[in-house]
């Protein structure tokens, strides 16, 4: 059984790292083309905690993003009207012209994926996927 949850976890990882090359020649990190991502998909602006929050990551990390991605012209800063210390970020023209160039291509091995395992498959693969990310979640308290 050990043997098996070895290969288990090496399939795992090997998916990630596919996944993750997906888009080599990106001008920032992957972590950082997923916050732009999700920043892009909100009309209004966000919080570095619903980033946080999103993708479980701690509010450093985000801020390192954050101010990474400011630096580099793909978001803008907002500050809090009530709190001096809270701030919004929002996607500039440059960070939504870069995911408009890329999302396809984050997709398309979602796509192949799909297309290749037939519908009831794909299904069945992501279904697992979200029962295996809430029993992870469970067990980290979140």
């Amino acid at each position: 059984m050990k043997e098996y949850i070895m290969t288990a976890t090496e399939e795992v990882a090997m998916f990630c790292r596919l996944q993750m090359n997906i888009k080599k020649h990106l001008p920032i990190r992957p972590s950082e083309m997923g916050v732009l991502i999700y920043t892009s998909k909100h009309q209004e602006a966000v919080t570095p905690l619903m980033i946080s929050q999103f993708f479980q990551i701690s509010k450093p990390s985000v801020t390192a993003m954050v101010n990474s991605l400011i630096k580099q012209d793909y978001l803008m800063r907002t500050a809090s009207a009530t709190d001096g210390r809270s701030y919004t970020v929002s996607i500039t023209p440059k960070g939504r012209k870069l995911v408009e160039n890329t999302y396809d291509e984050y997709l398309s091995a979602m796509a192949l994926i799909k297309e290749k395992m037939g519908e009831g498959d794909f299904k069945l693969f992501v279904q697992l996927i979200i029962r295996a990310n809430e029993i992870l979640k469970e067990e980290r308290g979140q």
